[in-house]
């Protein structure tokens, strides 16, 4: 394949797509990648050029409200409910698919993925190409995901054919992806909208949690079954602050270390002597906004093993500490 094209013309992405062409576009989470959801020869070489296990659904994108029939079939009163609360915005509801959805998109599931991204360029992007655009994460297969354009080049140049440049992602996190199918919402993958401020909206809503809803119903949605998000280097978990930075300094040569802290003393550098990379956070957003950059610089950067502080297990924090888990090839401690 040609070298990538780098363009900063919605209107030529979206004919692009329109063709059947792989065009990667900024959204407020991360990078996608995205393809006609109907063309089934599109959606064959997306899967090639990402590496992507084919029973992996992918989450189809539209422009605006009124858009959701070209991916879903019926909009149960659920999903309803939470696009009107939060979208454009980082969630994505499972409902039925529309029959022209390609199979493929939706892993042979008859529900697939919707969403409406809430980032300009993207919904001016969709809306002009008037179609369901699915788009995984714009990365090979189980790398970190891309929150710049630069980094989608690193990974995809000479597999797609376009990248439409944008800034970095704000949220810089996958959405949360809530099956609206059911008796009631069941949170299949933790995001920007956490699980208490759906619940605000729908009380009854849960969180994906016991093995036999994981084995049942996790098909549904991306990113919760096969590896994701690993960098090369090797990423080693601690629960406290304290761990960390007591870690001998024959253990810090090529390595990272990403701390969490929200008290008021920011930890003195020398805590970290050695480090080949530091890097704190106060924010829970900052932190979420530059976590997959971070996991990219440090492979950039020859970085062996990155030492990560976890975040606490709240709900506030629950889509960073499942990167983070999956980061390091773990689901949960």
């Amino acid at each position: 394949m040609p070298e990538t094209k780098v363009i900063d013309d919605a209107a030529t992405a979206a004919a692009a797509l329109r063709q059947g062409a792989i065009v990667a576009f900024p959204t407020e989470t991360v990078y996608g990648l995205g393809v006609d959801a109907t063309n089934l020869d599109a959606v064959r070489r997306l899967f090639e050029a990402k590496g992507r296990p084919s029973d992996n659904p992918l989450i189809v994108h539209v422009g605006d409200f009124t858009q959701w029939t070209l991916a879903g079939s019926s909009l149960p009163a659920f999903a309803q409910q939470l696009l009107k609360a939060f979208s454009p915005g980082p969630i994505t509801v499972v409902v039925p698919k529309n029959p022209a959805i390609s199979q493929l998109v939706t892993a042979g599931l008859p529900t697939v993925g919707v969403r409406i991204p809430g980032h300009a360029q993207a919904q001016h992007l969709l809306q002009q190409a008037n179609l369901p655009i699915a788009a995984p994460s714009a990365n090979r297969s189980g790398a970190p995901s891309c929150t710049t354009w630069q980094a989608v080049l690193e990974d995809m140049d000479g597999r797609i054919d376009f990248v439409l440049r944008g800034d970095v992602c704000d949220v810089g996190l996958e959405s949360t992806v809530v099956e609206c199918t059911g008796e009631v919402p069941v949170v299949l993958r933790a995001g920007k909208i956490s699980l208490q401020q759906i619940q605000s909206v729908i009380p009854s809503a849960k969180m994906l949690s016991s093995r036999v809803d994981h084995d049942t119903r996790a098909l549904a949605s991306p990113g919760v079954r096969h590896a994701h998000y690993q960098p090369q280097a090797a990423v080693r978990l601690f629960e406290s602050v304290d761990e960390l930075t007591s870690l001998p300094l024959e253990q810090r040569s090529r390595a990272a270390a990403f701390v969490f802290d929200q008290s008021e003393n920011i930890l003195c550098l020398s805590h970290f002597d050695g480090f080949a990379i530091t890097k704190q956070f106060k924010s829970l957003e900052c932190y979420g906004r530059e976590f997959y950059e971070l996991l990219r610089q440090a492979d950039r950067s020859g970085i062996a093993t990155i030492y990560m502080h976890l975040v606490p297990q709240t709900d506030e924090a629950a889509a960073l500490r499942d990167r983070q888990l999956r980061a390091a090839g773990k689901k949960d401690v």
